[in-house]
């Protein structure tokens, strides 16, 4: 496998350094939360090797609010290790996939590590990036190993409505291929939830992790979901074969944090719905910028109109440097750099109003004359 540095990685805030960083309107989860916000305490836990398929309390809870089994869960280190479990336990250099773009970098370089061949099923502005399903199924041919999608999207946090996604497997079951679905944001949807995935068939894989929605992505934990046990086991081969086994340190976390998420994730849902708003006001009220308005998620992926003659790369110096103000360029996901993703679930209310502030700013101050 050929690897190379992600720039959405390279360029993430922890790489560039909190510290020079003033409105952090990057990041793609809510805030971070403390061991103390969760009350747990860990004086008295035994550090041996764990189950490798990972905890059972950890997996049953994630069976539980699944529809699933126990089995059909295997813990990892965070949705990008489940990613990149998949990939590798699935396909070799020459094998066929579809894959969304824009889309988590994981998504796609992995595959190109690997040397696979990837039609890209290019979501666009202009189509409110929705997912058009007799494009999809013209990509899809008899040696397609699967088809890698991610709802809500991320991005934009556009997603699609149960009978779309009943319709989606259906039509990768009828290839005889499988269907990867990135659920990460599925929990953060603005109306009810879609069911997991792969609760629906033993076509589908479904991918989550604590990272976005539990604002805990310091304990590395996310999980692969699927009803085939074949595929599983190779998934499992997988994971021991990079790490053995989680961190107990890791998942004990992750089941306390589950343990509460009745308790908590309405507060996390106020306070995405209070940001929300904010931008939504903003994006009304801002004639140089346009977006595709999310339904679910903490980001957008909004653009500098394709009409207005600014100098991109002033503009981010300027938003960059004169304002302390960083925002995910749309280089991130393989799109032009007018589009941009804004994270507003992880920012303070005051560092959020700042932020979007100096984004008006910066795109007026570096307007070509």
């Amino acid at each position: 496998m050929r690897y190379i540095r992600m720039a959405i990685e390279k360029e993430s805030p922890e790489q560039l350094g909190y510290d020079r960083i003033k409105n952090n309107l990057t990041e793609s989860s809510v805030r971070d939360r403390s061991l103390k916000d969760l009350g747990v305490v860990l004086d008295d836990l035994l550090l041996p090797y764990p189950d490798h398929r990972g905890d059972r309390r950890l997996r049953d809870a994630i069976a539980e609010m699944s529809r699933l089994e126990g089995d059909d869960i295997l813990v990892t280190a965070g949705a990008s290790a489940a990613l990149f479990i998949i990939a590798t336990a699935l396909l070799e250099r020459g094998d066929h996939l579809v894959v969304a773009r824009p889309n988590y970098a994981t998504n796609i370089e992995t595959p190109r590590a690997i040397g696979a061949s990837i039609s890209f099923l290019d979501l666009t502005f202009e189509e409110g990036f929705r997912l058009d399903m007799g494009r999809l199924a013209r990509l899809i041919g008899p040696e397609t190993k699967y088809v890698s999608l991610t709802a809500p999207h991320n991005p934009t946090g556009v997603t699609f409505t149960e009978g779309e996604l009943k319709e989606l497997i259906a039509l990768v079951e009828s290839r005889g291929s499988l269907l990867l679905l990135d659920e990460t944001y599925r929990e953060m949807a603005f109306g009810r939830p879609l069911p997991v995935a792969a609760s629906l068939s033993d076509r589908v894989v479904s991918v989550s992790s604590l990272s976005k929605t539990y604002g805990i992505p310091g304990i590395r934990t996310g999980w692969i979901a699927c009803r085939n046990r074949e595929l599983m086991e190779r998934f499992l081969c997988g994971k021991e074969q990079i790490g053995i086994c989680g961190s107990v340190l890791d998942e004990t976390v992750a089941f306390h944090a589950l343990a509460q998420r009745r308790t908590w994730l309405p507060e996390n849902d106020g306070r995405i719905a209070r940001a929300f708003d904010r931008v939504r006001t903003w994006m009304e009220g801002e004639g140089h910028f346009e977006w595709v308005r999310p339904a679910g998620g903490c980001v957008c992926f909004p653009r500098i109109r394709p009409d207005l003659p600014v100098d991109i790369d002033a503009f981010y110096r300027i938003l960059n440097e004169k304002y302390g103000t960083y925002v995910g360029p749309g280089h991130w996901f393989e799109m032009d750099r007018r589009h941009m993703r804004i994270g507003y679930g992880w920012p303070l209310e005051e560092e959020l109003e700042d932020g979007l502030a100096s984004l008006s700013k910066a795109v007026r101050e570096a307007m070509r004359d």
